[in-house]
Formats: C-alpha cells, structure tokens, sequence
C-alpha cells in the first residue's frame, strides 16, 4: 500500500507540473486529470487488465497530443510501464511498452530531430523493464512454490503430531489391555485360592495375605484405568493440540467452549475422532480458504451429547466437492455413533455434528 501511494503522489506531480507549465486549456486538462486518476486507482487491484493500463495511457497520450507536450506525458508512459512490470505478465507487459512507445514517438512529431535519442532512451528502459519483468515473476513463482512446501510441511508435521497422540494412545491401550488380561486374573485366582485355604485351613496368614491380594488388585485396576486415560483427560486434551495447530498454521482460530465442556468424560476414541475432525477442517481451511479466520464451537446438550461445530468465511463461491479427507471424517463420526453435517452457504463452509458420550 505504501509503495502505491509513491506512485501516486508522483503520478500527480508529474500531471500538476505539465498542467501548470504546459497546458492552455486548464478545462480539458483537469477533466483528463480526473480520468486519468479514476483509471490509477484501479490499478491498485489484485487482478487488473492490461486494458486498463492501456486506456489510461491513452488518455495521457490524447491529452499530451491535445496540449503538444511530449515531456511530461512521455514521463507518465514511462511511470505507468514501471507499475506494469511487476503486475503484468511477459506478453502483456511486451505489448504495453510498445502500445507506449508508439504514443511517446507520436508525441514528438513535431520535433523529428529528438527521435533518435527518444528512442535510444526508451530502447535501454525497455531493457531493464523486460529484465525487471523476469526478475519479478520468477521471484512470484519462486514464492508460490515456497508457499506450497511450507503448507505441505506444516500439514506433515500436523500429520506425525496425531499420529504421536494416537499411537501413544493405542500403546497405552494394549499394556492396559495385558495388565489386566495377566496380572488381575492372576491376582483374582490367588484371592480365590487364599479364600478356598482359610475355609479349609483357618489361619490369619491367610487373611493378611488375602487383604495384600486385594489392595495389589485395586491398584493394578488404578493402574490400568490410568494408562487408557490420555496424557491429558477429555477436551483439554483437545484443545491442547489445536493450539499446536493454531501456532504452526498461523491460522486465526478463535474458541467457544460452553460452560461444562471441559468436565465431559471423554474416552481416547471420542477425543481422537473429535480431534481429526477439527484437524482435517482446519486443513481445508488452508488449502482451499482465502480467509484465515476459523471460528470452532465446542458443547454439550443434555441428553449427553458432544456438539462441535467449524466454521470459516467463503469468499470463493465455488461449490465443494468431497475429497478423501471429508468423506474420512464422516466415517469416522460415524464410527463412534455420531451424526456430521457438512455444507456451504454464501457466506461460509460450516462442518458441524454431535457424538454421544457416556
């Protein structure tokens, strides 16, 4: 934005200073001037048209050929084909240099004698433009590729952050999983046995010993109810890992956790699918949004359902398709017996649903 409004104050200069040195008709030429600032604003556009570049300079050209000044309209030539360098591509800027060196040429027919130097100054600017137009849109592709593998790396690096979370998960499920299937049914026999001796054989050993059993019981079941915990319980666990998410992707997400969320005993299954779901949304997010805005809605209702809801804002009004990763996260809500919706208004992308929890 600063650097258009250089141009601009200095594409007024140039227009004040031939108004006021060379203009009898200040009627006409402030009328052009209007013009001519009309089409300059539209230049500060993403996407703009060669079309414009080049009615604006006409207008420069009808109003230097009306008033017979070549030097300050060849000037604001010259100024328009510098902005077009670094906006235009090879074929477009080509054709705009040579659209502005035939106006700048026409200019001074009336003074033949300073063709030659007009166009040895011109053929040396074009030089550096075409050079300069090169440079710019090598360093455009240069940066869209760099875009691409930082967004590429970010998504692989939030790829091996779940998988880490799910396969400490699945580790900690199956040494729960073979604590309890080895050493609770063998405690669980010892304690039947130690029973079956004192009735046989009363003796206090025996209760002393059976009471060891039970307390090393209770604490092989805390000891499994632990490991199928996660690191962290329920949806903070969640949130946690969002964050990551948020500070790598540099997404702006912004958090509605309603009140008794976080007290909501959510199994591993239900965490890792609710955090899939948000992962995969915030990928699409950007991948395919302009906006980087995500607002994540968290719940609970009453009947002991997890409601959970992303939204961003479209400003690309094609319709979506459904890729893998969309159609994955619906099988995996599924899995755990929830319901998905995901769906597009004029507005924005909304993936919203529920999960059951006990």
């Amino acid at each position: 934005m600063q650097e258009f409004f250089i141009r601009f104050v200095l594409f007024v200069i140039i227009w004040i200073l031939m108004i006021y040195e060379t203009s009898s008709q200040l009627t006409l030429s402030f009328f052009m001037l209007t013009a001519s600032l009309a089409l300059f604003f539209f230049l500060s556009k993403r996407d703009i048209s060669v079309y414009v570049y080049g009615i604006l300079s006409m207008v420069i050209f009808l109003h230097g050929l009306i008033i017979h000044d070549f030097l300050y309209s060849s000037l604001l030539l010259l100024l328009i084909t510098t902005m077009a360098t670094f906006r235009l591509s090879n074929i477009k800027n080509l054709f705009l240099l040579i659209v502005n060196l035939l106006f700048s040429c026409s200019l001074l027919i009336p003074h033949l004698e300073y063709l030659v130097p007009v166009l040895l100054v011109w053929g040396f600017y074009a030089f550096l433009l075409i050079k300069l137009n090169k440079m710019e849109l090598l360093r455009k592709e240069q940066k869209e590729i760099y875009e691409q593998l930082l967004a590429e790396y970010r998504h692989l690096k939030r790829m091996h952050i779940a998988s880490e979370e799910v396969t400490k998960a699945e580790e900690r499920t199956r040494i729960a999983r073979e604590i309890h299937d080895s050493v609770g049914h063998r405690l669980t026999a010892l304690i039947m046995k130690l029973e079956m001796l004192h009735i046989q054989h009363p003796n206090e050993q025996y209760i002393d010993l059976k009471q060891m059993a039970n307390e090393s019981l209770n604490e092989t079941r805390q000891a499994v109810q632990t490991l199928q915990e996660s690191e962290t319980k329920g949806i903070t666990a969640v949130v946690q890992l969002i964050r990551k998410l948020e500070a790598e992707s540099q997404l702006l997400i912004q958090f509605t956790i309603k009140d008794g969320v976080l007290s909501i005993p959510l199994s591993n299954e239900h965490g890792i699918v609710l955090y899939r779901v948000i992962q995969e949304a915030l990928t699409n997010v950007m991948r395919h949004a302009s906006s980087k805005h995500v607002h994540i809605s968290i719940g609970k209702s009453a009947i002991h359902t997890l409601a959970f809801s992303i939204t961003n804002p479209m400003t690309n009004k094609e319709k979506f398709e459904f890729g893998f990763g969309l159609s994955n996260m619906i099988e995996r809500v599924k899995e755990v017996e929830g319901q998905i919706e995901i769906y597009q208004t004029d507005e924005e992308f909304v993936i919203q649903g529920m999960m059951p929890y006990k």
